[in-house]
């Protein structure tokens, strides 16, 4: 089973046993996703004797819904999306059609889509405040995003309490060049942060998370930018990069002491404490908080400054597990906090894996 993970910022490519389960047998990272799909699939190729089906990460699923394998018209569709999702469709669509030159048409291949775990949100946490006929007429919604990163999270935290019903009450956080944070109760994801596209919610490491809708028009009519000015402005030049004028890597962030760069550490924490306050009263207690993504999974610093202060809500961290813990899974909060706080070690490709080894009718003897 090949796996291709395509982010904003990378591209992750894996190959399981088939029946998506592990053990990984190998992976290849591009950070910066300029991997030429075709060359790096030949790798692959020539690792296994054979590549049985192949699955692909794409954002923005829209009317697709869940998880289903790729012909003609869903393609179609992954393209006609492409501007709710610039920075990952049309990435998307360039792999699978890689995959189809590198193995042939015959190799099955399967579409897990990102906003597939956030479909049945409340109409309350779904709906914009814009004419619902409007609404209607051009799917307009807050659909969510990274939902495969965050039912990987729930799976975890379900595996670690299966006392909680469907794992209680639980505040998910997906913080890598992209950031979403996602409440759940009893398995059921009932607000996240991201919206109709990936930019709302969070600050990012390129992209300013939620904005009022009046400066991007002041923008237009008195800034003299144009539509494709102000998405090049949303989607790579905000965010870290845009308030530090620096970097939009949260490790040189933190080494820099220049008071753009504290700036926007400060801002990109305040965010994320923020929503969790929010969500706090969305679902009415808590459980617990797990953090995954490259910069919630690496950086004991930027936990810390989101978690501090939190005593109140019955949290304390505890620093020595905190900075223990940069990479790999593990809880950060201290013995007999009543809510917990814990890291796990987000795997989309065995998410995927196991949702494309399910459709295809993989048999899967590993554990899940």
């Amino acid at each position: 089973m090949l796996t291709i993970n395509t982010g904003s910022s990378s591209v992750r490519i894996a190959l399981y046993e088939a029946g998506g389960g592990e053990p990984e047998l190998l992976e290849k990272v591009h950070d910066d996703g300029s991997a030429e799909p075709e060359e790096s699939l030949r790798d692959f190729s020539s690792a296994s004797a054979a590549v049985d089906a192949a699955v692909h990460r794409v954002v923005y699923g829209g009317s697709l819904g869940t998880a289903g394998i790729i012909d003609s018209r869903v393609e179609r569709e992954i393209e006609r999306l492409a501007p709710i999702a610039p920075l990952h469709n049309p990435l998307a669509l360039r792999w699978i059609q890689a995959c189809r030159r590198s193995f042939g048409d015959s190799l099955p291949q399967v579409a897990v889509f990102d906003t597939a775990f956030f479909s049945a949100l409340p109409a309350v946490a779904s709906t914009y405040a814009l004419p619902l006929p409007l609404c209607r007429k051009l799917g307009l919604r807050r659909h969510g995003f990274h939902g495969i990163a965050h039912e990987a999270m729930l799976r975890e935290w379900r595996s670690q309490h299966p006392e909680l019903a469907g794992g209680g009450k639980l505040i998910t956080l997906q913080l890598g060049s992209g950031c979403s944070i996602t409440a759940i109760s009893s398995g059921r994801a009932i607000d996240t942060s991201m919206g109709f596209t990936p930019l709302e919610g969070l600050v990012m490491a390129s992209r300013p998370g939620d904005l009022d809708p009046g400066l991007v028009i002041y923008l237009q009519r008195h800034g003299g930018m144009n539509v494709d000015e102000i998405d090049r402005l949303l989607n790579s030049e905000s965010g870290l990069l845009g308030i530090s004028g620096e970097s939009d890597d949260m490790r040189e962030l933190l080494a820099s002491e220049s008071p753009g760069a504290q700036l926007a550490v400060d801002i990109y924490c305040y965010r994320v404490r923020k929503y969790i306050g929010a969500y706090l009263a969305v679902l009415g207690g808590l459980d617990g908080i797990v953090f995954g993504g490259g910069v919630g999974e690496n950086s004991p610093a930027v936990r810390e400054r989101i978690l501090c202060g939190l005593s109140w809500l019955g949290l304390t961290l505890d620093r020595e597990r905190n900075l223990a813990l940069a990479g790999g899974d593990g809880i950060i909060s201290a013995s007999g906090s009543e809510v917990e706080a814990r890291v796990v070690s987000v795997d989309e490709n065995l998410e995927m894996a196991r949702a494309a080894s399910e459709i295809l009718g993989f048999t899967n003897n590993s554990n899940t």
